[in-house]
């Protein structure tokens, strides 16, 4: 090999070798052990395999054909790795639901079945006319699922950059990263350019580096794969949420709020709202307790009594009991509790009030 094709081999396989090792320490790591983190150790293992057989096939075309089957069968498991990875981390989630042991277990069952009945070495036209188009369009369903999950953050991305947090930046760069991966190697598989095989692996080297600086420098693994419950024993401390951080997700979650009136919802509850802006029910209660300095029920009461309030002024024809049912209350007595302490006086006394100084 010439002395630059010694450099592109060695950037390529270094960052396969890379994903490899971060993948070992995902599996491994006790400080950090989540479902979101043993995914995206999946993620990087499947990208690793698929990127250092195209590495070592592109510097060997004599490769011997089982490596080529190994390194399609890793690319088969990409797509679902990136879509639950991102789903475990949106959702926070603890223990995998039943439903995603049997969508791993059928994915697992047609690689290893479907690899003994039809291995490649016997079968290398069906799996280059057939089965490599099948996997190609299943990774690319995977990526529109996950680019489905975070349509928000997306739209965020390209009208306003800043109005991204920092974990919201990492799921992104997680997922952008993996498209361009796909689309070099979609575009070698279409014959596009002879040349443009070798730009998945370098690629992904590019990107996993990239990430690599992003998430040493930018935000802590806590944040990304776990939010670690307070007063746990071998748990980190809480943090106090960084105030540009906070900022961000207080206007998201007003224009949640407001937007879609959730307020008005009797049966509202801090892991409903949470969803909505894609945060964990532990992160939102920091956020409402530490930077407003109030819990969800004195939150959402305050939305509902000025609501109420608007109702009021306009002289509406509601009773004052209707008009608790509107704002969001089950019974009168919960309305006017709520009213008395967020207003310090009663429905009657405020329409009273408001009337005298309308007449005024």
């Amino acid at each position: 090999m010439s002395i630059g094709q010694q450099i592109l081999f060695s950037v390529s396989v270094l960052g396969a070798f890379n994903g490899f090792v971060l993948s070992l320490y995902l599996f491994l790591s006790k400080k950090n052990k989540s479902i979101a983190g043993i995914l995206l150790g999946v993620l990087l293992l499947a990208i690793s395999i698929r990127v250092g057989k195209s590495v070592f096939l592109y510097f060997n075309p004599r490769l011997p054909k089982i490596y080529l089957q190994i390194g399609l069968s890793a690319c088969f498991l990409i797509g679902p790795s990136l879509y639950f990875f991102l789903k475990s981390a949106l959702m926070k989630v603890k223990r995998v639901p039943a439903s995603w042991k049997w969508h791993w277990g059928v994915l697992l069952g047609i690689v290893v079945v479907g690899g003994i009945i039809i291995p490649y070495p016997r079968f290398p036209v069906t799996w280059n006319n057939i089965i490599v188009y099948i996997i190609y369009l299943q990774w690319l369903a995977y990526l529109a699922a996950t680019g489905y999950l975070l349509k928000s953050p997306l739209k965020t991305l390209f009208v306003r950059p800043s109005g991204l947090t920092a974990t919201e930046r990492f799921w992104v760069m997680v997922f952008l990263g993996n498209s361009i991966i796909f689309l070099a190697y979609l575009l070698s598989l279409l014959q596009v350019h002879c040349g443009i095989y070798i730009s998945g692996p370098m690629s992904f080297s590019f990107i996993l580096y990239l990430t690599i600086f992003f998430y040493l420098y930018g935000i802590k693994v806590e944040n990304i794969l776990q939010t670690p419950e307070a007063g746990q024993p071998g748990k980190p401390e809480k943090k106090k949420i960084a105030e540009n951080e906070a900022r961000t997700w207080i206007e998201k979650l007003e224009k949640a709020v407001l937007d879609g009136k959730l307020y008005k919802d009797p049966n509202l509850k801090l892991s409903d709202l949470a969803q909505k802006i894609n945060i964990s029910t532990n992160l939102l209660s920091q956020l409402l307790n530490d930077n407003l300095g109030k819990g969800f029920s004195v939150y959402i009461n305050e939305y509902r009594i000025n609501e109420a309030c608007k109702l009021i002024t306009l002289d509406s024809p509601f009773t004052f009991e209707a008009i608790g049912y509107e704002v969001g209350y089950n019974s009168k007595s919960t309305f006017y509790a709520a009213f008395k302490k967020v207003k310090d006086t009663t429905p009657a006394l405020f329409k009273e009030r408001i009337a005298k100084n309308t007449s005024i």
